[in-house]
């Protein structure tokens, strides 16, 4: 045991929790971290819920990612899914499977993440109440709760023939990040090294960064939601795969285009993680500010998705039952 970083299989689990909680804001529920569970506040008695789960191997590498980076990240994917629903994150709840020789800065460096991703993606949501467990495999499994304000969901499945496909946020780039951590951070074995980000240029560091720390455009999704989106949805696995998705809920053809992606097309329609808002809206609609057009609706035909006019043909997306890969590290 090192006294001034101890391993959490050396405390016990108020030690771990205190140093947890001493690191985040103070508590917006009713009753907050501490009992048995916390109460928290309904104000249009509808509570938007969604659980996204980042397991060491599939979804982080620690040779890549600082905890730090982990807390963001895991706090950003759920944020993501909440403001899809068009709705306003309220709470976090965090359960943290480790193993026991991970030490007590670790932890601390987690919740500082998760507590600087809140504060600046959806000011006054907050980390209440989780879960802490020992476990071979590092594993941070969030529950993101939010708030429609009287406002009706936007769904996946209410794309209608005509309207305007549009997105918000970053595509691609990081797609483009982790191409770059296993090109230059990986060794002859194919295991992960630490990143050197002094031998990358500034378009590599600003593409590992939306990768390690993505920053959704929370604040979009309720704007969207009064703007008078028809259907959306956060793009986890790439535009591709997730348009397809929307397209079969609403049972239309979405159809994009490409130059409206930009010059690395190719990274926008099949990267993920970057978790940018997909959304359509009625013809003739006004966009709000922060969405653009990248195409249109139409009704069903034979593909889900076309691009430019034909099927895509490229990779649609991640899909980790399909992709993961022990073998890469």
């Amino acid at each position: 045991m090192t006294g001034s970083d101890p391993r959490v299989g050396d405390l016990t689990e108020g030690a771990v929790l205190r140093g947890i909680l001493e690191r985040l804001p103070a508590s917006g529920a009713l009753v907050g971290p501490g009992d048995d569970a916390a109460l928290l506040a309904a104000p249009d008695s509808r509570v938007v819920a969604t659980v996204d789960t980042l397991v060491h191997g599939p979804d982080f590498r620690l040779a890549w990612s600082t905890a730090y980076d982990l807390g963001w990240k895991s706090a950003a994917v759920n944020l993501a899914d909440i403001a899809a629903m068009g709705a306003r994150p309220t709470a976090l709840l965090v359960a943290l499977a480790m193993p026991d020789d991970t030490r007590l800065s670790f932890v601390e460096g987690l919740a500082d993440g998760l507590r600087a991703a809140c504060d600046a993606l959806a000011p006054g949501c907050a980390v209440e109440g989780g879960d802490l467990t020992v476990s071979d495999t590092l594993t941070i499994a969030v529950t993101a709760l939010g708030s429609l304000d009287g406002r009706t969901p936007v769904l996946r499945s209410g794309a209608r023939p005509g309207d305007v496909v549009a997105v918000a946020g970053t595509l691609g780039r990081a797609e483009r990040g982790l191409r770059v951590l296993f090109d230059r951070f990986t060794d002859t074995a194919g295991t992960p090294v630490p990143v050197d980000e002094s031998v990358l240029s500034a378009d590599e560091r600003a593409d590992l960064a939306v990768q390690l720390r993505p920053a959704p455009p929370v604040a979009l999704g309720a704007r969207a939601a009064h703007a008078g989106a028809t259907a959306m949805m956060d793009v986890s696995d790439g535009l591709v795969l997730d348009a397809s998705r929307m397209a079969a809920a609403s049972g239309v053809t979405v159809s994009l285009d490409s130059t409206a992606l930009g010059a690395d097309a190719s990274s926008a329609l099949s990267g993920g993680e970057d978790h940018g808002l997909l959304a359509t809206f009625p013809s003739g609609a006004s966009l709000p500010d922060g969405f653009r057009a990248i195409g249109e609706v139409r009704a069903r035909g034979a593909d889900p998705v076309i691009v430019d006019g034909r099927p895509f043909d490229g990779r649609s997306g991640w899909d980790p039952y399909r992709d993961w890969d022990a073998g890469r590290g």
